[in-house]
């Protein structure tokens, strides 16, 4: 079977590692153009183009596909496949139709619960406790696809966005592998998503990492972990900005003001919020690096009674 790879992030890399160790032809790889990154701003080249060219793999990086220059160069890889795991752009219809047996996608959640760029994240802002990968046919909309594989994966109350992100990257490696060996058998049987039960995971903005202390406890714990490693959840303290990394909520019910800090030892900070306390376990102020509550303690800076937010 002759493919053709679409990716862009580390998460894509994962499946085009896998796909690298089967007998399937891989014959092109597209992915975004090449980004300025770092503080020096040079261009970068995605990983998973550095990963196809470590292989000898052609590499398209197309603006789009609205010249007909980019339609023709696709169509002249004569691809049965075309495997598309967070590329980056919008394929049209005449891309989709393109190769044989069309094109498929991983998307990382249990579809149609969340559609759209974000959707590990808004799984776990969402309180969710179970999430997972689909493998679906594309279509012109979005995420709007039949299901031709799914695979679930627990969320655990500890884990970020970016330990979930490594584990369900991993997970739909394994479950494209196991689609291929059977796609055609799949896609004859596929299950069409009931629109009725989707939610839009938009893309993280950075003022969605402002806390709001008033929140119940539970939901600022999901949103710091949902923000790390970025944007971070955040807040004011002394007029300076306070990251917040990692956090546990305390089986605790507090009189004080939500976001006065209450007490504070090696194992963390104890903050009031809108109904209970939290544990503030690894923090950032400005100038320096995020580090254990220990670490914070060591510098000897006072924060017992003061107000967070």
């Amino acid at each position: 079977m002759r493919i053709i790879f679409a990716g862009t992030p580390e998460f894509a890399a994962e499946t085009l590692k896998a796909l690298l160790t089967t007998e399937y032809d891989i014959c092109a790889v597209y992915t975004q153009p090449d980004r300025p990154s770092g503080r020096g701003r040079k261009l970068t080249a995605s990983p998973v183009k550095q990963l196809a060219l470590e292989n000898s793999i052609a590499v398209e990086q197309p603006l789009n596909f609205k010249e007909a220059e980019a339609k023709q160069t696709l169509a002249n890889y004569n691809a049965d496949l075309m495997i598309v795991v967070a590329y980056g752009l919008l394929l049209p219809q005449s891309v989709l139709d393109a190769p044989t047996l069309g094109c498929i996608n991983i998307h990382a959640s249990l579809l149609p619960r969340w559609r759209g760029a974000a959707p590990i994240q808004r799984a776990i802002l969402a309180g969710d406790t179970q999430t997972g990968v689909c493998i679906m046919q594309m279509e012109a909309g979005l995420d709007t696809g039949p299901v031709l594989m799914r695979a679930e994966c627990p969320i655990h109350s500890d884990d970020t966005a970016q330990i979930l992100h490594d584990r369900l990257a991993q997970l739909g490696a394994q479950t494209l592998l196991t689609t291929l060996a059977n796609i055609v058998e799949l896609q004859q049987h596929a299950q069409h998503q009931d629109n009725s039960l989707s939610c839009y995971a938009a893309k993280l903005q950075k003022q969605e990492a402002d806390i709001d202390w008033q929140q119940p406890a539970s939901r600022i714990v999901c949103q710091i972990n949902a923000f790390n490693p970025w944007p971070v959840a955040q807040t004011r303290w002394q007029d300076k900005v306070f990251r917040i990394w990692a956090a546990t909520t305390l089986d605790k019910i507090s009189k004080a003001a939500a976001g006065e800090i209450i007490a504070i030892d090696r194992k963390g900070i104890e903050v009031a919020t809108g109904d209970g306390t939290i544990r503030l376990q690894h923090v950032q102020i400005p100038g320096k690096r995020a580090m254990p509550v220990a670490d914070f303690l060591n510098a000897n800076i006072p924060i017992i009674g003061e107000q967070l937010g």
